[in-house]
């Protein structure tokens, strides 16, 4: 048994001795509002965001971005679960800003081993057994945080999927003080949509 595997069965069982009413919780969440945010370990959203368990919906992937699997997984949230708000929710310092898809797609064509990160650039270990695989993937990277959350919020917003009456709030999470910063735009832009709703015969 690894070190990492021990360490994470003794805290459940810890967690699990004094899970008590948390098996009653039911299944929608109480608050009615989920966030798509990124994977990063610095975030805890439970904290930033004073979430308990049952609470909100959370949704991670590498940028908090809002790929077809993050809208899926709203609409679910909305559609079953009945989640009346959403949050985007960018960060500082994300490691989506260091790369594109260029210089992804050429590290995984080099070796699958991890590549280091040293004066601003990634680099390969030079181990070899590359993949031409990554060619075929969009990985979604970074250049503005401002303009990332704009074009996610933008995303969900125009989804032929999300109904005009979720609102889709927009922000950006300072790593270094621990405070979400409104991205105005993609706030404005997130509004429950009332052209939208006309459209659809929607009150």
């Amino acid at each position: 048994m690894s070190q990492i595997l021990e360490e994470v069965l003794n805290a459940n069982e810890s967690y699990a001795a004094s899970f008590g009413a948390k098996s009653k919780l039911p299944m929608p969440p109480a608050r009615q509002f989920a966030i798509l945010t990124c994977m990063d370990a610095r975030l805890d959203p439970a904290k930033f965001a004073g979430l308990s368990e049952g609470d909100a919906h959370v949704i991670r992937n590498a940028g908090g971005r809002a790929s077809d699997d993050a809208i899926r997984s709203l609409i679910i949230s909305y559609k079953l679960l009945g989640t009346r708000e959403w949050f985007v929710i960018h960060h500082t310092d994300c490691g989506m800003l260091t790369f594109t898809n260029e210089v992804m797609r050429d590290l995984l064509s080099k070796s699958l081993d991890t590549a280091s990160f040293h004066n601003g650039q990634w680099r390969d270990p030079g181990t070899g057994g590359g993949s031409p695989g990554g060619d075929y993937v969009e990985w979604l990277t970074i250049k503005d945080l401002a303009k990332s959350v704009v074009a996610d919020v933008t995303r969900i917003r125009n989804h032929p999927l999300v109904p005009a009456r979720i609102t889709v709030h927009g922000f950006i999470y300072n790593v270094s003080s621990g405070k979400l910063v409104e991205v105005p735009e993609a706030t404005s832009l997130g509004e429950p949509n009332s052209a939208k709703r006309a459209a659809a015969g929607r009150p």
